[in-house]
């Protein structure tokens, strides 16, 4: 068979173009029709404005039906998507866009309110998502093609626009489709590219495992600038001819909880703090009452509470779907256990940016908990280590779904891909004999946002150190917290006449002053002082693995 990302969607669009293809939650729904029709408008501006195949085209804003098209209308047109998340700062927005070389920037109306355009002088020009309107033009072209549009329009297609106008770029597997960039800064952010048989292997992967249909409701709630929730919110769910909800705020619980009750999705995709607050929240609560708790001590009454349990926990979600899909971070032990004893039909999987997502998975009925399933179809996945299912090694991995490398940056890509094509994740694991891989720590060490944003520590350490009186600092995560430790540097600070609570004051100081430079996923809740040096290792850099736990 042909593998052509680009050809799942074209089939789509003229297969499902009566239906209801993208909605903003509480707002506007676009046909499939409608889809197709603000494609081709934009690949017209693009064409127009001089856009040639293989440019890049940057988007960074929330989820919305407009982000959708705009990701859509960019690659059919062959150009390469660089999606930034709308939780970056402003100066990540910069670095990126100028990093990428994009020569257009779609923004949404939140996001530019922050942004400078002399920060990235590149660009030709930026655009708002909600209606395509022209923000800044440096070019000629641009804007007589954003005020002609209609009339090139109309041109173009005179007796209307029609399924059978709707021809599209034809993709080759190894052909870059999008660069994306796992953190904001440019000395941690790496440019992830992805080829076209990345985006094709990860949706087919979608087609073989998920139970989708033309026509099935889906809510996307991950921000579609990751991976996981653009694969597995967004693109099969299109390829499919799926009505994708869009949840335009931002997503708290008590909003998810009532979008799924409204729109009854066929499938549930989620990270493990959103599934663990609409449980807590919502179901255990209910079985916390001394009645409940009576109750579930006598066995064959339990039977019947654990199906009475399972129908509320199905109820939170809206009770339509098949399963629910879980990735991004690890789960919380207490809540798994609990949807294993109710026999709810949840799986985890495992991925990384940098295979666009997928790496592992399992249907939830064959599911070992703990894991995060088996190699996904078309991947060979490895563990390095002498007794694999005794000793943690390395995750190492090799398919279609593995990226082409990072962006202008063939030092980085050497340090993680193998010239055979094998990726080292820096994802530390153990397999046993059927192939389940269990996690168990990351080599490297980045950790995990709520919604499975990356945070690199070493980033906000760097930020940290240049603080009044700080001498070393480690950041670490506590109950999904991030905790700042430090070691001051009390000579300085005592010849300064402070004293030890004048101490605590200024580090409560540098922690409000640093978090209005992070984003909200990764601010710093509170800072521990250490009397002492942290230990090092004999290449003088922290031992950090002595401090995860650090109580205070």
């Amino acid at each position: 068979m042909e593998q052509s990302f680009i050809a799942f969607i074209e089939q789509s669009i003229k297969d499902n173009w009566d239906l209801d293809a993208l909605t903003d939650y509480k707002g506007a729904t676009l046909q499939y029709k409608d889809l197709a029709r603000k494609i081709e408008k934009l690949h017209i501006i693009f064409e127009a404005s001089g856009i040639q195949k293989g440019d890049k085209i940057a988007v960074c804003g929330r989820n919305s039906s407009h982000w959708g098209v705009t990701f859509l209308a960019t690659l059919t047109y062959g150009a390469v998507i660089v999606p930034i998340l709308h939780e970056f700062k402003a100066d990540n927005v910069h670095n990126i866009v100028n990093h990428s070389e994009a020569k257009l920037l779609f923004v949404g109306d939140m996001v530019w309110e922050n942004l400078n355009e002399h920060a990235m002088p590149l660009l030709e020009g930026i655009m708002l998502m909600n209606d395509f309107s022209i923000l800044v033009s440096r070019s000629a072209k641009l804007d007589y093609a954003r005020e002609h549009l209609n009339e090139m329009f109309g041109k173009k297609y005179p007796k209307n626009f029609r399924k059978e106008h709707v021809s599209y770029h034809k993709d080759q597997p190894d052909e870059l489709a999008v660069i994306n960039y796992t953190s904001g800064t440019t000395s941690y952010s790496k440019g992830v590219m992805l080829p076209y048989r990345s985006l094709w292997s990860n949706t087919q992967f979608a087609f073989e495992v998920l139970p989708l249909k033309a026509g099935d409701r889906m809510v996307s709630i991950l921000p579609m600038a990751h991976m996981y929730g653009l694969a597995f919110e967004f693109l099969y769910e299109v390829a499919v001819g799926c009505h994708v909800f869009f949840l335009t705020r931002m997503p708290s619980p008590k909003i998810i909880f009532q979008a799924f009750a409204d729109v009854k999705p066929n499938l549930v995709i989620s990270v493990p703090l959103i599934i663990e607050k609409i449980i807590k929240k919502n179901v255990l609560p209910k079985l916390e009452t001394p009645t409940m708790k009576l109750l579930l001590k006598v066995p064959f009454v339990n039977d019947k509470i654990n199906s009475t349990v399972r129908e509320q926990v199905m109820q939170a979600f809206g009770g339509n779907f098949s399963q629910v899909i879980i990735g991004g971070a690890a789960f919380n032990q207490e809540v798994e256990q609990f949807l294993r004893s109710i026999n709810f039909p949840y799986t985890v999987g495992y991925g990384m940016t940098e295979c666009g997502p997928i790496i592992c998975y399992e249907n939830w009925k064959n599911f070992k908990p703990g894991s995060c399933g088996k190699a996904a179809p078309r991947m060979e996945v490895k563990i390095l280590s002498p007794d694999p299912r005794n000793i943690p090694g390395e995750i190492i991995c090799r398919g279609p779904n593995v990226m082409l490398g990072y962006y202008k940056n063939p030092e980085a890509t050497r340090q993680v891909l193998e010239p055979d094509g094998w990726l080292h994740t820096g994802d530390l694991a153990l397999m046993d004999e059927e192939g389940n891989v269990t996690i168990k720590g990351r080599s490297k060490n980045m950790l995990l946002g709520p919604s499975g944003q990356n945070i690199y520590p070493e980033e906000i350490e760097d930020k940290l150190n240049a603080m009044p009186y700080v001498a070393e600092s480690i950041i670490v995560q506590q109950n999904e917290k991030i905790v700042g430790l430090v070691y001051p540097d009390f000579e300085d600070a005592f010849a300064h006449g402070l004293t030890n609570s004048d101490i605590e004051r200024v580090m409560e100081e540098n922690r409000v002053a640093l978090n209005t430079e992070l984003p909200a996923y990764c601010q710093i809740s509170k800072m521990k002082i250490y009397p002492e040096e942290f230990e090092k290792t004999p290449k003088k850099s922290i031992k950090r693995f002595l401090y995860q736990e650090a109580k205070g």
